[in-house]
């Protein structure tokens, strides 16, 4: 199968861990192609919904920065070939390639739930991370609006959030998080893979332009919203030559700091990723598989912690030397944004409390 306009992988492939059978084959980025080209034939995005019995998720992994986090939608519409999030559709019987990006679940009750766990006698307040697995902005949020009432809950009871995505979609909530910001209850990471609207076309199709996230930084940093920059995944021979414009460009926007992730090619992501490389950058598949693997101890995947995000050997070296170079000339300190817990105010869970 070659590439569909519009979406990231080029297949729909087996999911060998699971059994998955093969499948035959809108978004920000080509909102205007029907006008330009005229009607195109493309998969369309389906969506289920999904009713959770609890929403707050716990992680225990020791390179994570949160313990707690939530996703209001699984898969993701943007189509980022590199998703490490991808091999999880495979629990739904779904392919981790279209099906990932096409074939999408929504949990309308998030906050419903959150606002019932929050209420939990006994529960811990920590920062709870939205977007740690799938975009919590990606385009189906026009419509479902779940992010947004989540955000609902953590301004009503004052809990901190960590915010990630690569969508300016976030600026619609702006009101929200400048009410949280000014408790120093939110900070925002704003993805910045490429500044190269060709590379982004492929390597993330219906994620907004990257200068729309560079000005959606400005807007952010300009209300007094804590935002930094994530140059993930930097992928070598295809965006690491932009490593220096990236976190020159961000800085300049007002990011208040910027870091990266090499890129991660678990379970499925792998041949789906060589697939992709094969149907767009022919001329240096076999180069970037090579260098990938020389990063990864001669693997397609390091699953390691601490290793899996920075890598090793020569060339994960050279990246950090250039990252940590460009980020000190353009004046990032490295100080890491504390979020407050000591505002927290419980909700009433499934019943009211007794006074």
């Amino acid at each position: 199968m070659g590439a569909e306009r519009g979406r990231g992988a080029t297949q729909n492939q087996e999911s060998r861990r699971f059994g998955v059978p093969e499948r035959e084959s809108d978004g920000d980025w080509l909102d205007a192609v029907e006008d330009i080209d005229g009607p195109i034939a493309r998969t369309r995005t389906q969506v289920t919904v999904e009713h959770p019995r609890t929403i707050i998720a716990r992680n225990q992994s020791p390179d994570i920065a949160f313990n707690q986090s939530i996703n209001a939608y699984r898969g993701c519409e943007h189509g980022c070939i590199y998703c490490f999030a991808r091999p999880s559709h495979a629990y739904h019987d779904l392919s981790p390639g279209l099906d990932f990006e096409t074939k999408l679940f929504a949990k309308p009750d998030a906050a419903a739930l959150l606002r019932r766990e929050l209420g939990k006698r006994g529960y811990r307040v920590s920062p709870i991370a939205m977007g740690s697995n799938t975009d919590p902005y990606q385009p189906i949020e026009k419509d479902w609006r779940i992010t947004r009432s989540l955000l609902e809950v953590m301004v009503e009871t004052r809990h901190p959030t960590f915010i990630t995505t690569k969508s300016d979609r976030i600026l619609h909530d702006i009101d929200l998080l400048t009410d949280l910001a000014k408790d120093r209850l939110v900070a925002v990471m704003m993805s910045v893979t490429t500044l190269d609207p060709t590379v982004a076309r492929t390597l993330e199709p219906r994620a907004p332009h990257p200068e729309r996230r560079i000005a959606a930084i400005s807007r952010l940093s300009a209300a007094g919203i804590p935002v930094s920059a994530n140059m993930s995944p930097i992928i070598p021979g295809i965006n690491d030559h932009e490593i220096e414009q990236v976190v020159g460009r961000v800085a300049a926007a007002g990011a208040r700091e910027v870091n990266y992730i090499l890129v991660r090619l678990p379970h499925e992501v792998a041949p789906l990723f060589r697939a992709w490389l094969e149907e767009h950058y022919p001329d240096r598949a076999g180069k970037v598989m090579a260098i990938i693997r020389d990063m990864r101890g001669g693997r397609d995947n390091d699953p390691d912690f601490g290793s899996r995000m920075k890598g090793q050997g020569v060339w994960a070296d050279l990246i950090r030397t250039r990252f940590l170079r460009a980020r000190r000339l353009a004046g990032f300190s490295g100080e890491r944004l504390q979020l407050r817990t000591d505002l927290f105010r419980p909700t009433d869970g499934a019943q009211m409390r007794l006074l």
